[in-house]
C-alpha cells in the first residue's frame, strides 16, 4: 500500500456533517424540479409543459429555500468548511456528474437543438408576450441562463449579506443579466428593431464591429446608428477610460453576464482554479492569442471590405467563422460554463475572453486600481488564495506586503472578503507608487537594518 493510499484511508479529523432533514426536504425539491423539467424534455405533448413549468417552480422553491436556510440562517461569510471533502466541491463523482451534464446540454443546444423542441416549446407564450416570436434554443438558453443567475444571486446575497461591495456587485450582475441582457433584447425583438445586447461589447460581442455587424445596424435608421455609435465608444472610448479609474471589475465583476454566472452559479467552485505556475502560463499564451485572433479577424473583413473582397476574396469570412465555432461555441459555452465543477468557475474568463484579455493589458499597465498588502498583518492561513476564482496565489503578494496588480485580477474582492486580518485592500489609488510594498513593509524593513 503506497504511503498516500494510506492516507487517504484515514478519517478526517473533522469529519463531514451530516445533512440536517431541512435541508434534505430543499435539495430534494431542487432534484425534483430538475427531474421534471428532464420528464418534459420527454413526455408527449399534453404533458410536458405542467411538467416543464412544474419543474421550474419547483427547482425556484428549492433552490431559495436552500439558500436561506443554508446560508440566511448562520453567519454571513466565507466558508471553506469541507469544499475539499464534499464529492460535488472536490472533484468527486458528483461534480463530474454535474460537468457532464453540462456539458451535454451544451453540446445538445448548439448542434442537435431539435433534441431541445420539448423544452422549447413551453416557452411560446412568454416569448410571445416579450418578443411577439415563438420561442428558439437560443430563448430557452437565455431564460435558463437568467434564471440560474437571479436564483444563485439570491444564494449570494444571503451568503455576503455582511458585505456592501458584494451585496451591490451582485445585484448589479442580476440586473444587466435580467434587464440588458434578457428584456430589452427581446423588447427590441418585439418593436422589429435588432436584437442588441446593450452590456456587451467588442471584443468579447466580436460581432458588432465587423462590417457585416455594423451595415446590418445601419439599416435600421437612428436606432442603429446608436447602436453602432453606443458600440465603438463603449469598446475604445469608455472601456480605456472606466479601466484606468475602476480596473477590469466594474465589467469582468459589475456587468458581464459570463462573470455574472461565475459569481453566482459558480461560486461554489471558485476554490478548484489551478494556482501553479505552469497553470498562469498556458493562461498567458492562449487568451492574448484569442485576443490576436479577434483582431486581427477584424481588421481582415474591414481590409476586405474596403478592397471590395479583392483583397483576400472568402478568407477573412472563414476567419469569422472558426473563431465563433472554435472560440464563441466550444470554448466560451461548451468548456467555459460545462467545466465549472472541475476546473473552476472562470475558466472562459481566464483563458478564452477576449475582452478580459484586453481589460487586463489596460489594468496591468494603465490602471489606478490594485488591491494593496499590509504584510506585517498577515498569517499565512490561505484563505485568500483559496477563494480567487483566477488562479492568483494572493497568499504569495501578501506575505510580502507587495501591491497585486495582475492582468487576470477581475477585482471580485472575494481575497479581502475572505481575510480575517484586513490584511487585503481594494483601492483605485494614484499611479505614483502603484508597484511599491506597503509603507509598513518599508518601515519594518529599515528597523531590522539599522
Amino acid at each position: 500500500m503506497t504511503a498516500f493510499a494510506a492516507y487517504s484511508d484515514q478519517p478526517l479529523a473533522y469529519p463531514t456533517p451530516e445533512t440536517s432533514p431541512t435541508e434534505r426536504l430543499w435539495l430534494a425539491l431542487v432534484t425534483l424540479g430538475l427531474l421534471a423539467v428532464a420528464v418534459a424534455a420527454a413526455a408527449p405533448a399534453g404533458l410536458r409543459e405542467p411538467a416543464f413549468w412544474a419543474g421550474l417552480a419547483l427547482l425556484s422553491a428549492g433552490t431559495v429555500g436552500w439558500s436561506w436556510y443554508k446560508f440566511g440562517q448562520r453567519p454571513a461569510g466565507v466558508h471553506h468548511h469541507y469544499l475539499w471533502a464534499r464529492s460535488s466541491t472536490s472533484r468527486g463523482a458528483l461534480a463530474w456528474m454535474a460537468g457532464i451534464a453540462l456539458t451535454g446540454f451544451y453540446v445538445v443546444l448548439y448542434w442537435w437543438p431539435e433534441y431541445l423542441e420539448n423544452l422549447i416549446r413551453p416557452l411560446d407564450g412568454l416569448s410571445q408576450a416579450l418578443r411577439r416570436r415563438p420561442a428558439d434554443q437560443w430563448f430557452l438558453y437565455g431564460t435558463f441562463y437568467t434564471l440560474a443567475v437571479l436564483l444563485l444571486g439570491v444564494r449570494a446575497l444571503l451568503k455576503y449579506r455582511h458585505s456592501p461591495y458584494h451585496r451591490v456587485r451582485t445585484l448589479s450582475v442580476m440586473f444587466f443579466q435580467l434587464g440588458l441582457a434578457w428584456l430589452l433584447p427581446g423588447v427590441l425583438l418585439a418593436l422589429q428593431q435588432p436584437e442588441y445586447y446593450f452590456s456587451y461589447f467588442w471584443p468579447l460581442k466580436y460581432d458588432y464591429l465587423f462590417p457585416s455587424g455594423v451595415s446590418s445596424l445601419l439599416q435600421n435608421g437612428h436606432l442603429g446608428v446608436f447602436m453602432v455609435f453606443w458600440g465603438a465608444l463603449m469598446s475604445l472610448v469608455a472601456t480605456p477610460v472606466l479601466t484606468y479609474f475602476l480596473g477590469k471589475r466594474w465589467y469582468c465583476s459589475w456587468v458581464c453576464g459570463c462573470g455574472g454566472l461565475a459569481e453566482t452559479a459558480g461560486d461554489p467552485y471558485r476554490h478548484l482554479s489551478d494556482k501553479r505556475r505552469e497553470a498562469w502560463r498556458y493562461e498567458v499564451s492562449i487568451v492574448y492569442t484569442v485576443l490576436g485572433f479577434i483582431v486581427v479577424t477584424t481588421a481582415l473583413l474591414w481590409l476586405n471590405t474596403l478592397w471590395h473582397g479583392e483583397l483576400l476574396g472568402r478568407l477573412s469570412d472563414e476567419f469569422s467563422r472558426t473563431y465563433g465555432f472554435v472560440i464563441g461555441s466550444i470554448f466560451s459555452g461548451v468548456v467555459g460554463v460545462g467545466f465549472y465543477p472541475i476546473l473552476g468557475n472562470r475558466v472562459w474568463c481566464r483563458y478564452g475572453c477576449p475582452m478580459a484579455a484586453y481589460l487586463g493589458l489596460l489594468q496591468k499597465h494603465f490602471s489606478r486600481f490594485r488591491i494593496t498588502t499590509n504584510g506585517g498583518q498577515c498569517i499565512s492561513c490561505g484563505n485568500c488564495s483559496n477563494v480567487c476564482e483566477m488562479g492568483i496565489d494572493v497568499k504569495q503578494y501578501a506575505q510580502r506586503g507587495e501591491p497585486i496588480i495582475r492582468a487576470a485580477c477581475v477585482g471580485c474582492g472575494m481575497c479581502s472578503t475572505a481575510c480575517p486580518r484586513g490584511v487585503l485592500n481594494l483601492e483605485n489609488g494614484p499611479r505614483e507608487g502603484r508597484y511599491q510594498p506597503s509603507t509598513f513593509i518599508h518601515a519594518e524593513s529599515l528597523r531590522i537594518l539599522s
